[in-house]
C-alpha cells in the first residue's frame, strides 16, 4: 500500500522505514527539510510541502499524522482542504480521545475518515514492531490492515497457537472500538506505565539505601532515629539485581529489559538529573476514573510523583515547615 506520514520525529521516521521494509510505498513530510532529505535517502518519497504530499499521494489517499497532539488540530486545519471524499486520516500521536469524537464527526460531513492510531513502541519499534491501538470505522480499519499488520510486531506461530484465524491482538494490533477507542486504550495503558515505572523506581531506591544502618545517625530532637541499625547494613548492586530479576521473575517486563543496562553502564544515574515529565494521558486517564466512579489509587500516586520530580511540592513542603516551626519551634534541618 501507500501511505503518506506527516511527521519524521523519533516514531514516524521508524514507522516510515518499517513500513518500506514491508513493502509499502511511503511519501514523507517534515517542517524540517532535512528529516524529509535523511528519509529520503532510505527510499521515501519527499514532500517538501503537504500540498505536494497529497499530489504524491494516489486517491483514496491514506495519510498518517505523528506529531505532538497539541498540534494536530492546525496540522488537520491545513491537510484537510487539500482532501478528497473516501481519503483516510490517521493520527498515531497521543490526543485526548474527546478530539477525536470531535473530528471523527467533522470530518465525516466531508467524506473523510479519521481512525484514532494508540501507539506503543518507542524508538524500538523500528525493530520490534509497534503495539497498535485502533478507533474510528470498521471499514476503513479493515482497509488499512496490511498497514497496521507491518507496523505490528512480528510474531512466531507458537506465540499464535490457540488464538482465532479472525484474531489482530495476538499479532500486536486492535480495532478497540468506534472514534476515539483506540486513544482511550493508549491512554489507559500509559497511565500503567506510569504506575509500573513507578514501582520499579521506589523498589529500587528502597534497596539503594538499605545500607543506612551502616551510615552515623544523627541524634536529636528533629531526626527519627534507626531502632536497628543492624537491620540495614546491605550493599546492593543494582544492576545485578535488576538483571536477576529479568530471568524467570514475575516481575521480570521489558521496562526492567531497559532498566537493568541503564544501571549497569551507571549505577548511580549521575547524567540524569530526575525530572520526569508527563505529556497528558496521565492525567487524562485519572479524569476517566473520576467520571466513572472508579478508584485509581497507584496511578494517581504515580501521576503526582511526577509533578513532585519538577519541583512542583516545594511550596506546600515550606508550608509544613513553616507550620511545624509555628506549633513547636522546629528548625528545617540542612
Amino acid at each position: 500500500m501507500q501511505i503518506g506520514m506527516i511527521g519524521l520525529g523519533r516514531m514516524g521516521a521508524n514507522m516510515s522505514r518499517r513500513l518500506m521494509r514491508g513493502g509499502h510505498e511511503v511519501v514523507a513530510h517534515d517542517r524540517s527539510a532535512e528529516a524529509v532529505a535523511a528519509l529520503a535517502k532510505d527510499g521515501t518519497v519527499a514532500a517538501p510541502s503537504l500540498a505536494e504530499l497529497v499530489t504524491h499521494c494516489r486517491a483514496p489517499r491514506v495519510i498518517c499524522l505523528m506529531v505532538p497532539a497539541g498540534v494536530v488540530g492546525s496540522a488537520l486545519a491545513s491537510l484537510v482542504p487539500l482532501l478528497s471524499a473516501n481519503d483516510i486520516v490517521i493520527d498515531g500521536g497521543n490526543s485526548h480521545y474527546h478530539d477525536d469524537i470531535e473530528r471523527a464527526r467533522s470530518l465525516w460531513s466531508s467524506g473523510i475518515h479519521y481512525i484514532d492510531m494508540g501507539t506503543s513502541g518507542g524508538v524500538w519499534g523500528l525493530e520490534r514492531g509497534y503495539c497498535l491501538m485502533i478507533g474510528g470505522e470498521r471499514e476503513p480499519v479493515q482497509r488499512l490492515d496490511p498497514i497496521f499488520r507491518t507496523l505490528a510486531p512480528n510474531v512466531t506461530t507458537v506465540e499464535l497457537q490457540g488464538a482465532s484465524n479472525q484474531a489482530t491482538a495476538p499479532l500486536g494490533y486492535l480495532h478497540c472500538g468506534p472514534a476515539g477507542a483506540g486513544h482511550f486504550v493508549k491512554m489507559i495503558h500509559n497511565g500503567i506505565e506510569y504506575g509500573l515505572m513507578a514501582a520499579y523506581a521506589e523498589g529500587l531506591n528502597i534497596l539503594r539505601h538499605a545500607n543506612v544502618g551502616a551510615s552515623t545517625a544523627e541524634h536529636d530532637a528533629e531526626t527519627t532515629p534507626l531502632r536497628e541499625p543492624r537491620h540495614y547494613q546491605y550493599d546492593f548492586k543494582l544492576d545485578e539485581i535488576a538483571e536477576v530479576w529479568r530471568h524467570g521473575s514475575v516481575i521480570g517486563s521489558w521496562l526492567l529489559d531497559l532498566t537493568a543496562p541503564a544501571l549497569a553502564a551507571d549505577p548511580t544515574l549521575e547524567k540524569f538529573g530526575g525530572r520526569v515529565s508527563d505529556s497528558g494521558e496521565g492525567r487524562w486517564a485519572l479524569q476517566a476514573a473520576n467520571d466513572e466512579g472508579v478508584p485509581a489509587q497507584m496511578l494517581a500516586s504515580a501521576l503526582f510523583q511526577r509533578f513532585s520530580s519538577r519541583d512542583q511540592a516545594v511550596f506546600q513542603n515550606k508550608v509544613l515547615s513553616a507550620m511545624r516551626f509555628a506549633f513547636g519551634g522546629h528548625q528545617e534541618q540542612k
